[in-house]
């Protein structure tokens, strides 16, 4: 049974992804420091699974510690790359705190992965390095626009710096650039947990439909959209992390066909602002409280994928549709409140 680190296994993304992983047979553990997750995720994991997950409170950033670990386990066949900081919003207005963790825990990172000979790693990319794309829907082929963020702008980085890794360590590399990963698990045991005021659109809604938001304010009511609102391509996180383990998988078959690859991950159709709200009151029945506001520093007009890669050459398949996206999100939020 292969065994797979998980950079930030406690966070939103992670988790379902160690689940999907110890579904499907891997060995998993762990590294977290909780800065921006909880440390009793890993209960719920094993709530799904009945498996174990170890996860260790290290930083990336902290070398010594790093270098321990990798030392501590010289069985790990291949790496999974969520660690990094994730609010656009926050990154444009400390952009020194976003370039500090981002990039300098990933460069500590591939640095373990080179000298302790990983030979499989798959990072956490963004659909945010196609800044303000050209032409909809945008492919792996579509060119890098200039970021609209920090945190957009570290991700630019961290692929640039894996396309170089690969040239000089025994490593293959698979960069994953998901859209808007939204929803909970199925069994809601695990969803996104938010610190503070949520960044993402659709936390804030549901937030707002319970009662710990006054008031969702929609960013922009003048956009070139057909309503005038951003449009977004969302996602249900269970299906972003069945496609780490197809990219896992990929790779251990021997099926890459270069040393450094991208996958889109998406579900191909783009929503606007106000659509979101609309769906998540057909489901739910209830009417938010929202208006319209000025811009947020940071977001692009539009932007969807093009699947097809993904779908081709990974074998990856879509299981959830938005009505899904919707309800695993209010059943979550509404598990969060009665705790």
């Amino acid at each position: 049974m292969s065994k797979i680190l998980v950079t930030g296994g406690c966070g939103y993304i992670g988790s379902h992804t160690i689940v999907e992983l110890q579904q499907a047979g891997f060995e998993v553990v762990s590294i977290d420091d909780n800065s921006c997750s909880e440390p009793w995720v890993m209960d719920r994991v094993q709530n799904i699974t009945g498996i174990s997950c170890t996860n260790h409170p290290i930083n990336l950033c902290d070398m010594p510690a790093l270098r321990a670990f990798f030392a501590a386990h010289t069985d790990i066949s291949g790496v999974i790359h969520f660690a990094a900081f994730k609010s656009v919003g926050e990154s444009s207005t400390n952009p020194l705190k976003y370039f500090y963790n981002n990039l300098l825990g990933q460069i500590n990172l591939m640095q373990c992965v080179q000298d302790f000979k990983i030979p499989h790693l798959v990072f956490s990319s963004s659909c945010t390095v196609y800044g303000n794309p050209e032409q909809l829907p945008v492919t792996e082929e579509s060119p890098m626009q200039e970021p609209e963020s920090p945190y957009g702008r570290t991700k630019v980085i961290g692929e640039a710096m894996l396309r170089d890794l690969v040239k000089v360590a025994p490593v293959q590399v698979i960069a994953l650039r998901y859209f808007n990963p939204v929803g909970a698990h199925p069994t809601n045991e695990i969803g996104e947990y938010i610190l503070g005021v949520p960044s993402y659109l659709l936390p804030y809604i549901t937030q707002t439909a319970i009662g710990k938001r006054e008031k969702l304010t929609v960013f922009g009511g003048d956009y070139p959209t057909r309503d005038g609102t951003c449009i977004r391509d969302y996602i249900h996180v269970c299906d972003i992390a069945r496609a780490h383990v197809n990219a896992i998988q990929y790779l251990q078959r021997g099926a890459a066909q270069a040393a450094f690859e991208v996958f889109n991950l998406g579900s191909g159709l783009g929503q606007t602002v106000l659509e979101m709200i609309a769906s998540f009151e057909k489901v739910t029945g209830l009417k938010l409280n929202y208006q319209v506001g000025d811009r947020r520093a940071g977001d692009v007009v539009a932007v969807y994928a093009n699947n097809r890669k993904a779908r081709e050459v990974l074998g990856w398949e879509l299981q959830f549709d938005l009505d899904a996206m919707m309800a695993t999100s209010w059943a979550w939020e509404q598990r969060l409140a009665r705790e």
